[in-house]
């Protein structure tokens, strides 16, 4: 159906520009969620829509749709916008490139699953949180489905479906008036959450964190969880979005070619990585997907880009014109992030510091400069190799462009946390600030 429904909008686009694009998408979903104990929400939606952009004497327009009874009205409306903006010789389209095949982006398993199914899954994460003894604030489940289809004037026509599930769970836990809380989630392309792992993790966390103790002030090793290390990294990743280069809002537009980590980190975006969250045959501006190194060894390699700002800088687009949905224009963002480091430190190799499964806080951090201060949560010592008392207040501050120059893996699984795929991450002589 996707297809006639493309046909339909290309006869209607080329009756007002040679130069345009559609971009079209359908989404299924399912989300059931509680409050405390109890199953409050449940929801299945279906959305479909059009998204136009036209170039016509250099300057482009955006109009959208769910209706598609309105296909020729939205044309034209594209049109009218362009005819409003500005003269901009940065605006293309992408070319035809050879597609690559990406893998572990769709499960079946998604076309027999059922709103029952979905519930079960959240009353067993119900059920063994009580087990747990930990007191449930929230929890949800989702599934999603999605499929979308790019063409434009250049010939590209690139169609690419996948799927998506999630689980979550925060918790608290009362005991000998003492209070904690606790949260995570876990994501994947199919459906292979464990909900019982979820569980488990979440509740000991809030367990662990009772009882904490006051930490004095000091520089020392900090370990950041995948939460606290992936709210960190989304000011350093800013730094990379060509959009912030070249408006001068990037601290590392003129170092190409320098040290900007430590020389034991690689980081690759990486949007045909097997079964990631990012992972797509083209981004949203049908610009084939392709591998760039960031960052080689320590030393900065490239930015990402979009095709407008690939034309502003004269170079090529790094395949990061992502879409939010049919709803939005492309913005430069990216993909699947993975941080490499060649050598991995073990907790038990270190003698004194400490450990925050997340901070709060980051989105303060001053994403021009990197400096931040943020507080500390669920936050333990790490005393002679071993992670030991709860720490009751702290807060912790420096920069984050310094901290990737002083920064080792650990030895841990590799997860991935929103677009950033990493091992937890130590970082040396970090200011930590007892409260």
């Amino acid at each position: 159906m996707i297809y006639e429904i493309a046909d339909k909008c290309v006869k209607e686009v080329e009756k007002l520009s040679d130069n345009w694009e559609i971009y079209l998408a359908n989404s299924e979903s399912i989300e059931v969620e509680s409050k405390k104990d109890i199953l409050n929400f449940a929801k299945e939606e279906i959305e479909n829509g059009i998204g136009i952009r036209i170039i016509k004497d250099n300057k482009i327009g955006f109009a959208y749709t769910s209706d598609l009874d309105k296909i020729e009205q939205t044309a034209k409306k594209a049109l009218d916008n362009a005819k409003l903006n500005k003269i901009d010789e940065n605006y293309e389209f992408a070319s035809v490139e050879k597609v690559k095949d990406v893998k572990g982006t769709y499960d079946k398993k998604y076309d027999d699953l059922t709103l029952d199914e979905c519930c079960e899954f959240l009353e067993n994460i119900i059920e063994r949180t009580k087990e747990n003894k930990c007191d449930i604030t929230s929890s949800g489940f989702s599934a999603s489905k999605g499929e979308e289809l790019i063409l434009n004037s250049n010939g590209v026509s690139i169609y690419d479906k996948g799927t998506g599930f999630g689980g979550s769970l925060s918790v608290n836990i009362e005991k000998d008036g003492q209070f904690a809380t606790a949260y995570d989630y876990t994501a994947s392309r199919h459906l292979d959450l464990e909900y019982e792992q979820l569980t488990d993790d979440v509740c000991k966390l809030a367990q662990d964190s009772l009882n904490p103790k006051a930490i004095e002030t000091k520089d020392c090793d900090v370990v950041l969880d995948y939460f606290a290390a992936s709210g960190l990294l989304s000011t350093f990743i800013q730094g990379f979005n060509s959009e912030n280069v070249l408006r001068g809002r990037s601290i590392l537009h003129d170092k190409i070619g320098s040290q900007i980590t430590s020389e034991n980190l690689s980081i690759i975006d990486n949007p045909l990585l097997e079964g990631a969250m990012g992972t797509c045959k083209a981004d949203g501006e049908g610009t084939v997907s392709k591998k760039t190194v960031l960052v080689e060894d320590g030393i900065l390699k490239s930015f990402i880009y979009d095709i407008y700002n690939s034309n502003k800088a004269d170079c090529e687009s790094t395949s990061n014109g992502y879409r939010g949905s049919y709803l939005t224009t492309p913005d430069v963002s990216p993909s699947n992030l993975e941080f490499k480091f060649k050598t991995n430190v073990g907790i038990d190799e270190i003698d004194s510091g400490i450990i925050t499964t997340s901070v709060l806080g980051a989105h303060t951090a001053n994403p021009i400069s990197g400096d931040f201060s943020v507080e500390a949560n669920n936050a333990f010592v790490i005393e002679n190799g071993e992670i030991k008392d709860g720490i009751k207040k702290a807060m912790i501050s420096g920069n984050i462009y310094e901290l990737m120059g002083k920064c080792d893996g650990v030895k841990s699984e590799i997860k991935q946390k929103g677009s950033f795929i990493i091992p937890k991450i130590l970082v040396h002589d970090l200011k930590v600030i007892g409260l």
